[in-house]
């Protein structure tokens, strides 16, 4: 390597884990090239519009905006400088099948005061349970949220065994760790389902994963006003204001491999680029399948890193309004169980699917045209199967989600809309090269990996890292980006060569 020279980086995707460690190594000096597939830097930030109704395709939620803070920071840069933030409220509206609703605020007075079903004794009960979530974040955030430790091991050497079975409740799963604290039953529906931030099963994510109602209680949840996609374009105006090479429309097709090293890429035009670093915003396993050529039986030491769940994604334009939504909503399954246990073991589309219903009026008149709604309509269902699922099952369950949402409050919603877009997991395993169409990286499941992603370090090239959903703390837009600012603080802590 050159010392004169700048140190050179290349970034495969311009996802939010491409975008943290990009912006992260180039406001450190450092020239970097991001290439990206698709038209747009965000990855799943993405955006449709249509028919006059516009609909974020993909996350509708944003956490932890300290982490967005944090980036820009390193750049100079304030975030507030580039969106505008807004709080709903409440932060989730949740409907069961009895005719019961719950509407979750970010305080167990708030969240009490406005739900009928909810009493004193429940009040108590939710606040026992975030103050246990807040305990299970404050032993994690020193060594997984600011160190990064990739496994369980090092988490276990760097806290101690005892200490970390205690901390991190590590026998139990996040339900049983909610069933501790939370007597009401629909209550306890309402916070097991923060499963949904790392698309994983309450019965077999770890139960340290309550963190993530703290998170969100303390946090806060928010949303971009003018549309969640205002934050991909916020991330491209502060790649370029680093002067990040940012090229989109260009695929990566080889990582090119010489003496142990990655030594550049070659992209699906045939050109070949050279770097001191790469840095893959693809997922793992896709990207050692696509880019590597590794065999599955070299794959298969992965196994423990199963798909996330993935979904079939409604985007609907209707031309009424359902005034009894909130922003965010949940039309719960009569059965929770059974509908985790379908998605996540029988690898079965759900017959009474649990689903979430994103209503982004209630919050930003411009997203629809006057009287009308753009809802987001989300039901988990299993990643790609072998084999895949036919158009005739995505369609029987579409007809059953639709049915559902009529049945619990949307009155003649199908007579009501007026322009749509489906995506199944095919889609979304297409578009962003995702495994198997997952749409939060690896699976939470404390029986296959205690929670625990892929390491974001190579375990064959000393130069190649890896950001993103699939590693550690990946999974959700502030857990993304943070592994890529992780992976730059570890590629610039590393003695030159």
């Amino acid at each position: 390597m050159n010392t004169g020279s700048p140190k050179r980086a290349i970034v495969i995707g311009a996802g939010l884990g491409g975008v943290g460690a990009a912006a992260a190594l180039a406001a450190k000096g450092w020239q970097v090239t991001v290439f990206e597939k698709n038209a747009h830097v965000g990855g799943k930030l993405n955006l449709l519009q249509q028919d006059g109704f516009s609909f974020d395709l993909g996350p509708s939620i944003l956490t932890m905006p300290q982490v967005f803070e944090q980036l820009f920071a390193r750049a100079g840069k304030r975030f507030a400088d580039y969106v505008e933030l807004q709080s709903p409220r409440p932060h989730w509206r949740n409907f069961f099948e009895d005719g019961t609703v719950v509407n979750l605020y970010p305080s167990a007075a708030e969240t009490v005061a406005h739900t009928e079903c909810l009493g004193p004794q429940d009040e108590r009960d939710l606040e026992r349970f975030l103050a246990y979530s807040r305990s299970l974040y404050t032993a994690c955030e020193p060594s997984y949220f600011t160190l990064g430790l990739d496994s369980v091991w090092e988490m276990v050497r760097h806290h101690g065994g005892i200490a970390s079975l205690r901390s991190f409740d590590l026998m139990a799963s996040m339900d049983t760790g909610v069933g501790r604290h939370v007597r009401h039953r629909h209550l306890r529906e309402v916070l097991d389902f923060f499963v949904k931030y790392v698309g994983s099963s309450a019965f077999d994510a770890p139960a340290v994963l309550n963190l993530l109602a703290h998170v969100q209680s303390a946090f806060g949840l928010w949303y971009v006003k003018g549309g969640l996609y205002r934050l991909a374009l916020a991330l491209s105006q502060l790649l370029s204001d680093l002067g990040v090479d940012v090229r989109l429309e260009c695929e990566v097709a080889e990582m090119l491999r010489q003496d142990g090293r990655i030594a550049g890429v070659r992209l699906a035009d045939g050109s070949r680029h050279e770097a001191d670093v790469v840095v893959s915003n693809m997922e793992v396993v896709p990207a050692h399948r696509r880019l590597l050529g590794e065999s599955e039986r070299e794959l298969r030491r992965f196994r423990r890193f199963e798909p996330a769940c993935s979904g079939l994604v409604l985007h609907l334009g209707v031309d009424r309004e359902y005034p009894h939504l909130a922003h965010h909503n949940f039309f719960f399954s009569g059965n929770p169980r059974e509908h985790f246990r379908s998605v996540f073991h029988k690898k079965q589309l759900p017959e009474d699917p649990t689903i979430y219903l994103v209503a982004p009026v209630r919050s930003d008149a411009t997203q629809a045209p006057p009287g009308c709604e753009n809802l987001k309509i989300l039901p988990h269902i299993p990643h790609v199967q072998d084999p895949p699922f036919s158009a005739e099952q995505y369609h029987a369950l579409k007809e059953r989600v639709l049915d559902k949402l009529e049945r619990m409050g949307l009155e003649g919603l199908r007579q009501h809309i007026v322009t749509e877009q489906m995506w199944v997991p095919e889609d979304i395993e297409r578009l962003y090269h995702s495994n198997r169409g997952a749409i939060y990286g690896v699976v939470a499941d404390r029986w296959k990996n205690l929670g625990f992603k892929a390491p974001k370090h190579s375990d064959r090239f000393e130069n190649l890292w890896f950001v993103g959903g699939s590693v550690n703390p990946g999974g959700g837009m502030p857990t993304s980006l943070l592994s890529g600012l992780q992976a730059a603080d570890r590629i610039m802590a590393r003695p030159s060569d």
